[in-house]
């Protein structure tokens, strides 16, 4: 993890010289902070947007944490990457980006969890996806209401689905996750994921296939 922001106490004072004084408290904060938002994590050589029903930032978000997740593991369940894409804050501009670029992307604290769910799920999330217009998935796509996994195990009973600690709550009204059990609670920060994998590739990958076709 990169670093923990403490929250500052200033001392309100009613004076006129109060001002002055808080912009001398703070400045140090404003200036290391700033040099810290501003360490160089990747180049993005397009626009990466948020664009339903799929765009590349979507589709690069959920690969990132698919790819990262599971890249030193071997599965022996069907496994699919489900992120939502109200928890996409921001777009990446063409050119360098930097940490600040990632912490605007996802200022929120969730970390990444894998839940074990009944096969029959997939359904649920294609009807959700459906209703929604998309979402952020990687290793599978939804068409015509049904979810196809890019690696079907014939007769699998069971499917992993790495998401997030949010959605496993039952959040952006994912209730059908409540269904499964969490089998790994990593306590990795999805946007360190996120910025692990940018390191990794240097220059992101954008990947423009449509995953929802309705």
């Amino acid at each position: 993890s990169h670093f923990i922001i403490e929250p500052l106490r200033v001392p309100i004072t009613p004076q006129e010289e109060s001002s002055e004084k808080t912009e001398q408290y703070i400045k140090p904060y404003r200036d290391s902070m700033s040099a810290i938002m501003n360490e160089f994590i990747a180049v993005a050589d397009t626009n990466f947007l948020v664009q339903r029903p799929s765009s590349n930032l979507m589709n690069w978000v959920a690969d990132a944490v698919f790819i990262q997740e599971t890249q030193t593991v071997r599965l022996s369940t069907p496994a699919i990457c489900l992120l939502n894409t109200g928890g996409i804050r921001s777009g990446f501009n063409k050119g360098e980006l930097t940490l600040g670029d990632f912490y605007k992307l996802m200022p929120f604290d969730n970390t990444v969890v894998w839940i074990e769910l009944p096969i029959e799920v997939l359904d649920d999330i294609a009807k959700y996806i459906t209703k929604t217009g998309g979402e952020p998935v990687a290793n599978c796509t939804v068409e015509k209401g049904k979810l196809k996994l890019n690696s079907k195990r014939e007769g699998a009973k069971t499917c992993i689905v790495i998401t997030t600690d949010y959605l496993a709550n039952a959040g952006d009204k994912m209730d059908f996750l409540k269904k499964g059990k969490i089998i790994n609670n990593t306590g990795k920060l999805v946007r360190e994921v996120l910025i692990n994998h940018a390191k990794q590739e240097g220059n992101l990958v954008s990947n423009n296939e449509i995953r929802f076709k309705p």
